[in-house]
């Protein structure tokens, strides 16, 4: 029951703190950015051996690698963390933006400006870069950010809360405009979950099952980050040199997240061409291949590991380097396959085909699709939106990476003179 309360007066404590952010100028904002962004690098040793404690449970504990990948912190890392910061910081503030305005037959001047959702939840496993960067995107948007990541991170978000809040008490905004949520894990959780009127939004990032039960069971609306079971589709028109780096960087160049390629999908017309180049560029930088009986000979002869591959294989997320491979004989059966197996985050073609781009990206249904890019690039600092608080699968309110805008909201602005209405 204090875990209960205890989360009541956080939301509390926040929708208080939002109603003073909501009147914030940008240069109060970016100050406070600025601030969050130096004291981060300057305590980073504590906020190290903080992170260095949860690894250290988390490996003691078996946990897979990828996950471990995600939750460890480094000083680069850090460095990281304040260099988003201060990103978000040169990004101009959506607080005040006019989307559209008109004058009606009567005289009345109507305009629509950008507002702050309000109180934002957050609801994430064992990524702590989470925990910044959704601190950092709700302060410029003018939100305030309650913060609830898995108990396997919790030192890491310890620290790093105590370090933004001290940056925001420095600037004269209140400390809990950013709170992290404790306490056991199911009441806590669903506590929050259950706090309309205090919390206007939540948002989830993790596994399906994690997603799944902040959906079905939360009265506060939430904003799906959906899965990312992304496929790359290899055309039978294709740069075969392209397509080995954009292949392998999808997959390889850190598989432990959510916009890496789970599946590559091989034209059959270019099998004999694409096969050995692709298996052995995989094989080489430790990939073990899921496949069919078709590529079965390819990965084998490039002594890669390999799988039979299975219908766990196909809509599997596998945060490792693991892919599931498959030959398909037509771009429509890519298509096929992409809808009974995607999750509708990111999908990839490579071809030289425009005819071909234009179909695939005409019958696959995800927040991104990729023409002859890595999947990789799915990301809101990749797009330009500074840091991101996660991957949109759903089509309401918003979808694919989301940045300061999608964390707004509108008011319409009604100005006479006198007016009355007949």
């Amino acid at each position: 029951m204090r875990d209960v309360t205890a989360v009541q007066q956080l939301a509390a404590r926040a929708r208080i703190a939002a109603r003073h952010l909501a009147g914030l100028t940008r240069e109060r904002k970016d100050q406070a950015l600025h601030a969050m962004a130096d004291r981060l690098i300057s305590r980073q040793t504590e906020i190290i051996a903080a992170n260095a404690r949860d690894v250290a449970a988390a490996t003691a504990a078996g946990t897979p690698t990828g996950t471990v990948d995600r939750l460890t912190l480094t000083e680069s890392r850090v460095a990281d963390l304040g260099a988003a910061l201060r990103h978000l910081a040169a990004l101009p503030d959506p607080i005040g933006e006019v989307t559209r305005g008109w004058t009606c037959p009567n005289g009345l001047r109507i305009r629509e400006v950008r507002v702050p959702l309000g109180v934002i939840g957050m609801i994430y496993e064992a990524r702590p870069n989470v925990t910044v960067d959704a601190a950092g995107l709700c302060l410029k948007s003018g939100n305030a950010a309650l913060l609830r990541g898995s108990s396997s991170a919790l030192a890491t978000n310890e620290a790093l809360v105590a370090v933004m809040r001290e940056a925001l008490t420095d600037c004269g905004i209140p400390a809990d405009a950013v709170a992290l949520v404790v306490g056991d894990g199911h009441d806590a959780v669903g506590q929050l979950m259950r706090e309309r009127g205090l919390v206007d939004v939540l948002i989830p990032r993790g596994g399906a099952s994690l997603i799944a039960r902040i959906v079905s069971e939360s009265r506060v609306p939430v904003i799906e980050t959906g899965v990312g079971n992304c496929h790359v589709y290899v055309d039978q028109q294709v740069d075969l040199d392209q397509a080995v780096a954009i292949v392998v960087n999808a997959k390889a160049q850190r598989p432990s997240v959510c916009n890496a390629a789970e599946t590559l999908l091989i034209h059959a017309a270019v099998i004999d061409q694409a096969g050995p180049v692709l298996m052995s560029a995989l094989a080489a930088a430790g990939v073990c291949i899921h496949g069919d009986e078709r590529i079965r000979p390819f990965a084998l002869a490039a002594g890669a590991r390999f799988e039979p591959v299975t219908d766990e294989d196909w809509a599997a997320e596998y945060y490792s380097l693991d892919l599931a491979v498959g030959v398909v004989d037509s771009l429509t059966a890519a298509i096929d396959h992409i809808a009974r197996w995607g999750t509708g985050h990111t999908e990839a073609i490579l071809t030289t085909s425009l005819p071909a781009a234009e179909q695939f990206i005409a019958g696959v249904d995800a927040a991104a699709i990729m023409v002859n890019a890595s999947t990789r690039f799915t990301d809101g600092g990749e797009f330009g939106f500074g840091a991101e608080i996660g991957i949109s699968t759903q089509r309401l309110h918003a979808r694919g990476p989301m940045g300061l805008t999608e964390l707004t909201t509108s008011t319409f602005i009604v100005q006479g003179e006198g007016h009355v209405r007949a």
